[in-house]
């Protein structure tokens, strides 16, 4: 009761009509437009479609063989938390990508080490740190996130290993073996029109 009473009192009491009050709702509103039309549409869009590429050209078995859960511990980690310097991604773009190699059969100590290290490491932001903060804080970032990545990832799956054995074994008949795929022309020209 006393929160619908608390809800009342904050609309009956709003200063509505006043310049500073509609000034801010409108500039809030204009911001959440601005977000839809350029966020949204020039970040998330082209993320989703480079997550649908990574289902349909990344074979079940490549990702298997490099970040899966029978995968060399130390590789793994390694590609996964480097792999994301390649990618121009924030922090909301790259959760399409994590769970795109994630379904496909990435451990989830790797995937989460590239979901903690794609935003963290890729090349415009640490060239944009090390520029205006300097190299040395440039340099730190890159190792910074790169091992924090590897930590978070090793807890995470240190934390969900019942899970990721189960997971796992469900996932042996997939074991990496001989993958004719599609030629290495037709996924190159696909990544290239995605840039």
């Amino acid at each position: 009761m006393g929160g619908i009473v608390a809800v009342f009192l904050l609309v009956f009491f709003m200063p509505v009509g006043t310049t500073r009050f509609d000034n801010a709702i409108l500039e809030g509103l204009a911001l959440l437009n601005w977000y839809a039309r350029e966020h949204v549409m020039l970040c998330l869009v082209p993320a989703f479609f480079i997550a649908g590429a990574i289902a349909v050209f990344i074979s079940q078995n490549a990702v298997m063989k490099y970040l899966g859960p029978a995968a060399h511990k130390v590789a793994a980690y390694g590609v996964a938390s480097v792999s994301g310097s390649i990618l121009a991604v924030c922090s909301c773009t790259v959760l399409p990508l994590f769970g795109g190699i994630y379904r496909r059969g990435a451990g989830l100590g790797p995937a989460i080490a590239f979901l903690y290290s794609g935003p963290a490491i890729n090349v415009l932001a640490i060239v944009l740190t090390a520029k205006i903060l300097g190299v040395e804080l440039g340099v730190a970032r890159a190792v910074g996130a790169v091992s924090f990545a590897l930590v978070i990832g090793l807890i995470m799956h240190w934390i969900y290993r019942r899970e990721e054995q189960t997971r796992a074994a469900n996932q042996r008949g997939f074991a990496p073996g001989t993958d004719q795929g599609r030629p290495l022309g037709d996924t190159a020209a696909f990544f290239a029109l995605q840039v």
